[in-house]
């Protein structure tokens, strides 16, 4: 374990993809597009802002072709894409998206659920996409889900995660996020997990994705900062959850993390009280208050 923090962290915004995916009602463009603009304005220099899967299966996602077609770009920010197939990927490079994401389970029993096919054959399924994007000279990174526990399997051995993040890795990521999907992760499991996945993987090319379930993802993410890792994904507002997991809240909120890593001193280049508009304009639009501690404290 290194004992220095990261001087810098990069964070990857979620929530217009992840975070809002899960939501019952159905959003209006123009308040997605708002969003991705206002955290683009807050400083975030990579935002997920869409995923070119089935409407069927993602009716809150249906509009991601539009979304690309009209979204203001601004240089210097990575706007990237989920795309679980060949189809999803030919539909994400025709509306120039700046890079896309694939994902994999470490649980069997969580990704034949989610999609339907064992883990196997999930990596199997995207090589035609890797291969692709490899030709476009585009970026692909990988999610690893369910690292630190499933809601069928119970806990995940640290190694099952290393298996599957390193087929990513091979395969052609550039980095690979591991997903605590449901939020059952406690510090020490945490640090087990990121040790076990340093054996073979190095740090640079380790992202961390935490729910906040329980309650535990800044202590988690503390874990991480302290092993070295300095990339985070995390949704404003607390966006997010997961449709295959019970009572899975959303995912750790950016103006929390970012609250945390000024207060020690680490950089995100990311305006807190911009940060924070953003997260309030979505939930007024959501009809809903910010699960995000920091945006309520700065708010009242």
């Amino acid at each position: 374990m290194t004992s220095s923090y990261p001087t810098q962290v990069k964070i990857v915004e979620v929530g217009p993809r992840d975070g809002l995916q899960n939501e019952k009602q159905l959003i209006d463009l123009a308040s997605k597009l708002q969003l991705i603009d206002d955290l683009a304005l807050a400083g975030l220099k990579f935002i997920e802002a869409g995923s070119f899967v089935s409407p069927k299966w993602v009716p809150q996602m249906a509009d991601s072709t539009q979304l690309f077609r009209e979204l203001t770009r601004i240089p210097g920010i990575t706007y990237s894409a989920l795309t679980p197939n060949l189809q999803g990927y030919t539909n994400a490079k025709s509306v120039n998206v700046d890079e896309v994401a694939i994902f994999g389970a470490a649980s069997e029993t969580f990704s034949q659920k989610n999609i339907n096919c064992s883990i196997a054959e999930s990596i199997e399924r995207f090589v035609p996409i890797v291969e692709q994007a490899k030709k476009d000279n585009m970026p692909v990174r990988g999610y690893v889900s369910c690292v630190l526990g499933c809601p069928y399997e119970g806990d995940i051995a640290p190694q099952k995660v290393t298996e599957v993040a390193q087929h990513l890795l091979a395969m052609g990521c550039y980095e690979v996020s591991l997903g605590d999907t449901i939020g059952v992760g406690t510090p020490i499991k945490t640090s087990k997990m990121l040790e076990a996945v340093q054996q073979v993987i190095p740090r640079e090319k380790i992202a961390v994705h935490f729910h906040d379930t329980y309650g535990q993802a800044l202590a988690n993410i503390l874990i991480a900062l302290q092993q070295g890792i300095s990339t985070i994904d995390s949704a404003v507002a607390g966006l997010g959850g997961c449709p295959y997991a019970k009572g899975a809240s959303g995912n750790v909120a950016t103006e929390d993390v970012v609250f945390m890593l000024n207060g020690m001193g680490i950089h995100t280049g990311i305006d807190i009280e911009k940060l924070v508009n953003a997260g309030n304009n979505i939930m007024q639009a959501l009809g809903r208050s910010s699960t995000s501690k920091v945006a309520n404290a700065l708010l009242s």
